[in-house]
């Protein structure tokens, strides 16, 4: 193929070493909003809403190796910078109109993420009645930590979600705690678009969101996932 610019490069997430290694070519990064009670109420909503999606740009990610700390920049536009621990699940096996009961077959692995949020911007855009992108899809917005094979991790339905900022707890939930389980979060999600291999899923953040500066080190455990650490300079 003849382009007429250099294509950008394919974007990819390690695999945890210990599991095999090697490099996940990463399609789409879905995102579910408002997924665990307590976060939708600090949010200003309560119930088991709709589920409701928004995409992140795969160039988004910022890869962390195991051990290692990460580093993101404080964005410009902001005042009020915000956290967001997730599960994150990689699809290996894509499908439209994947039942619930089936979702788990499609699931390659695991990786603790973090959408981080302008959160003065999207609200904002939530005012006005307008798209969130500024103030979730913009450049580092994603740090992820590497990815473990659900072979080597089975399916993972439940197990401690916490995020500490300089060694203080901000965040602690369950992953049974979520509103839409992984598996319904994948059959809505198939219905309306064609999930593809490569496609990643942040599954929804526990309360306690709150804002980070320059200096702060934020750390991030899923129970049976590597930690993952990232500072922001």
């Amino acid at each position: 193929m003849n382009y007429v610019i250099t294509p950008p490069a394919q974007v990819g997430i390690p695999v945890l070493p210990a599991a095999g290694g090697g490099l996940f070519p990463v399609h789409r990064i879905y995102c579910v909003g408002r997924n665990y009670a307590e976060h939708a109420q600090e949010m200003g909503f309560t119930g088991r809403e709709p589920p409701f999606f928004f995409l992140k740009p795969a160039d988004a990610l910022v890869p962390v190796a195991e051990g290692e700390t990460g580093v993101i920049d404080y964005p410009t536009l902001t005042a009020n910078f915000h956290h967001e621990i997730e599960l994150v699940v990689a699809i290996g096996q894509g499908g439209r109109d994947i039942p619930a009961a089936k979702a788990a077959e499609h699931i390659w692995g695991y990786a603790t993420g973090l959408d981080m949020t302008r959160r003065d911007l999207q609200g904002e855009m939530k005012k006005l009645g307008r798209p969130w992108c500024i103030g979730k899809a913009f450049d580092q917005s994603a740090p992820i930590g590497p990815l473990v094979p659900k072979s080597r991790t089975g399916e993972l339905l439940k197990g401690a979600i916490t995020l500490g900022v300089n060694g203080q707890t901000r965040q602690k939930g369950d992953l049974a705690e979520l509103i839409w389980s992984v598996n319904e979060t994948i059959e809505q999600l198939s219905r309306a678009w064609l999930l593809q291999p490569g496609d990643l899923i942040f599954t929804g953040t526990p309360a306690g969101v709150g804002a980070v500066v320059r200096g702060d080190v934020m750390e991030g455990n899923i129970a049976g996932l590597p930690t993952l650490r990232v500072a922001v300079r």
